[in-house]
């Protein structure tokens, strides 16, 4: 198996090398591996699922909406 580097992994992706670490901490990316402390991505591994929900809060109104 191939793998890449965390840098390499989160330009692919359009993510931050933080990220990348994190979802791997937490098992997100299938494959990856910890090597002599560096992290390693495999080349054919997917981008996570962005996980984040809605907050479900309105958008504030603007000044415009407010006056009518």
């Amino acid at each position: 198996m191939e793998y890449i580097s965390v840098k390499e992994a989160a330009e692919q992706w359009g993510l931050t090398p933080r990220m990348v670490i994190y979802h791997c901490v937490n098992g997100r990316i299938k494959g990856s591996d910890k090597v002599a402390g560096v992290w390693l991505v495999p080349r054919d591994a997917t981008r996570p699922e962005d996980r984040r929900k809605e907050n479900g809060r309105k958008p504030k109104s603007t000044v415009q909406e407010r006056d009518k």
